[in-house]
């Protein structure tokens, strides 16, 4: 949207016949936020807030353990001020691009071949037969890119597996079903998880993290075995957890928007080659155990934009592409950084585990609702202040057109 603002075409390439309005929970956070307001859709996101409460920590029979409400200016929960659908973000972005005459959506197709990519411009091949000739190709098709294959040498992406799998699906609402993010921790490493939508309907998660090598082999089989043989697993190793498990596993199969996803960091040597770019997953899944997935997508193709809007007319894209990495590449791989207890100290297997973790959780509750604790821990900063200590640079271009 910002390029297009600066009089660059441009032409997006999306696989599915329409904009699709699935997906779970995503968060805008730190300097994100202050991009969204920058384009001018705020109020937008802020319409399809998802109306989430707060957090909560619930036992089988889905009592309140421990409670992280949502405050005024506080980030004291697991709950983000800007909550807001996958489904429904891309759709606030579709509605400010196609306004533009100069963009180009081209639903139902892919990029079958990437043909050439030199100093002088890169050439597709796309799945309706048409080769097309551009100055920059942005990749951002997923962690698992098949355009990144094509361009890019395999050892210079590194792939890092989390043992932990991520299985979203909607779900009808029923009476029970509250405003807030009600976790479930089960024994045998799996989490359940519900939250609120603005849609009538309810979100659901189950996450697990395989403990033997039979689990493991089993999971990671099913990842490209097809919907029917991952809601088989699912379902055979979900059915002892309790709490709304047979709800969620016989509602499962009508879901409109499975996904099967396994918890996976991306890490490049190197975001671009010649005139082709990576973005969003494609160049750094941070996985959503860092909750910054959206907000780096965000974040990225802003600065990218801002870069590219300075170029001079005899300037070639690298010296922009290479700008956009070196001051964006530190504040990412400071957000890639998971503690090396999680996923494993959230998803306990035995019995004490879970009553030690829950115990603590509860005490960090008891202890976030004072003040003094809250200033502690920073939570007196707003979600936009959450930012790290990292400043979005300033592009008078593009600030100019905004």
């Amino acid at each position: 949207m910002l390029l297009i603002q600066d009089g660059a075409r441009i032409a997006i390439v999306e696989k599915g016949p329409a904009l699709l309005p699935h997906g779970q929970n995503v968060d805008i956070t730190g300097v994100a936020m202050t991009v969204i307001k920058k384009m001018g859709l705020f109020d937008e996101v802020k319409r399809y807030h998802t109306q989430e409460e707060g957090t909560q920590l619930v036992d089988h029979n889905g009592r309140p353990l421990a409670s992280f409400p949502i405050k005024e200016n506080s980030i004291a929960s697991f709950t983000s001020e800007f909550e807001i659908l996958r489904g429904d973000m891309a759709k606030i972005l579709w509605e400010a691009s196609r306004a533009q005459t100069s963009t180009e959506f081209l639903f139902d197709t892919t990029i079958q071949q990437v043909l050439h990519n030199d100093d002088d411009s890169v050439k597709i091949e796309l799945s309706n037969g048409s080769v097309q000739e551009f100055d920059l190709l942005v990749v951002a098709d997923g962690q698992w890119s098949k355009l990144r294959k094509q361009v890019f040498v395999p050892e210079s992406v590194n792939v890092i597996d989390k043992n932990m799998y991520v299985v979203y699906f909607t779900v009808p609402k029923t009476k029970t079903d509250n405003k807030w993010w009600n976790v479930y921790i089960g024994l045998q490493s799996r989490i359940i998880t519900l939250r609120p939508d603005p849609h009538g309907t309810t979100r659901a998660m189950f996450t697990i993290m395989p403990h033997n090598e039979a689990q493991k082999i089993a999971w990671r089989n099913a990842i490209r075995a097809g919907r029917t043989k991952q809601e088989q697993l699912v379902k055979q190793e979900f059915a002892s957890v309790g709490w709304e498990a047979r709800r969620l596993l016989d509602a499962m199969s009508a879901a409109p928007d499975f996904y099967f996803h396994p918890m996976q960091q991306i890490k490049m040597d190197r975001w671009s080659h010649n005139r082709v770019i990576c973005l969003g997953d494609t160049a750094f899944a941070p996985t959503p155990l860092t909750g910054m997935g959206t907000s780096l997508a965000i974040l990225g193709g802003c600065m990218l934009a801002g870069e590219l809007a300075q170029l001079q007319p005899d300037q070639h894209p690298m010296s922009a592409l290479d700008a956009y990495e070196k001051a964006f590449r530190p504040f990412v791989e400071q957000t890639q950084k998971i503690p090396g207890i999680l996923p494993g100290a959230v998803h306990p297997d035995m019995a004490w585990e879970r009553w030690l973790l829950q115990s603590g959780i509860s005490v960090v509750a008891w202890a976030a609702s004072f003040p003094s604790f809250a200033r502690l821990i920073g939570g007196n900063r707003t979600a936009e202040e959450n930012n790290n200590g990292f400043k979005l640079p300033r592009y008078e271009k593009l600030d100019r057109m905004l």
